[in-house]
């Protein structure tokens, strides 16, 4: 584990990063070029825990644009990323990587309810553990789902995936001039509302110390020399 920088990690995830070419579903192919890009920097010895959000399945704002209630469009997205955890922990599993699925909601059938010191023991053995159904609870996002979580297993930093290369002052897929930030300041990526993750997320992070950096996993090597310490993407930080 030399020339690591960081040893245990919070890895988020969007749901999307699972979906094919249309954005929606779940692509068996996509779920495996995730995995080959989890084992890469599990194999360096690093600690992975994931949090994944369900985009590609299900978006609470359509079902709350018909009237929906809210809490059942957050139950439904929670259960949403648990297809997601085991569509991921097959594929890393075939890859080879020794999976675990916790749950913040109990699903004993399909993966072991989330208990942090279980979590952190597999981690210690060298699992990579996937942490689903958000907090458990409605009005949270995965964002703050995974701020949580990092603190709860002592993560030295939560890594925000993205398909873009870090965070930007406009959107850099319609601004040619939009500006990359390589480093922020909680406060900064909160008063600009850049939309790195919600508030929530940011504040806990903020009130923990826990470095969060946003970049692009599509990027190839961006993981590894950001687990490396490298200057990868946008470091928001103290």
């Amino acid at each position: 584990m030399t020339g690591l920088m960081y040893h245990r990690i919070l890895l988020k995830l969007g749901g999307e990063a699972l979906a094919g070419p249309g954005g929606f579903g779940i692509d068996p192919t996509q779920a495996e070029i995730l995995a080959e890009k989890i084992k890469a920097v599990h194999d360096l010895g690093v600690q992975v825990a994931i949090v994944i959000g369900a985009g590609n399945l299900w978006r609470g704002s359509q079902g709350l644009a018909h009237g929906m209630e809210r809490t059942t469009a957050d139950h439904m997205g929670m259960l949403a990323t648990v297809m997601n955890a085991l569509a991921l922990q097959d594929a890393l599993e075939r890859a080879g990587v020794v999976t675990r699925v916790q749950t913040a909601i109990e699903m004993k059938a399909i993966a072991e309810p989330y208990i942090r010191g279980r979590a952190v023991r597999h981690l210690e053995k060298g699992r990579v553990v996937i942490l689903g159904a958000g907090t458990g609870n409605p009005y949270f996002t995965t964002d703050t789902a995974g701020a949580l979580r990092a603190m709860e297993i002592d993560a030295e930093v939560l890594i925000k995936a993205t398909k873009v290369d870090g965070v930007y002052d406009g959107d850099p897929r319609v601004d040619p001039h939009a500006k990359k930030y390589d480093k922020l300041t909680y406060i900064e990526a909160v008063n600009k509302r850049l939309k790195v993750m919600d508030s929530t997320a940011i504040t806990l992070c903020m009130d923990n110390d826990l470095p969060i950096i946003v970049l692009n996993l599509w990027q190839e090597g961006a993981l590894l020399r950001a687990v490396e310490g490298e200057q990868v993407g946008t470091l928001i930080y103290g």
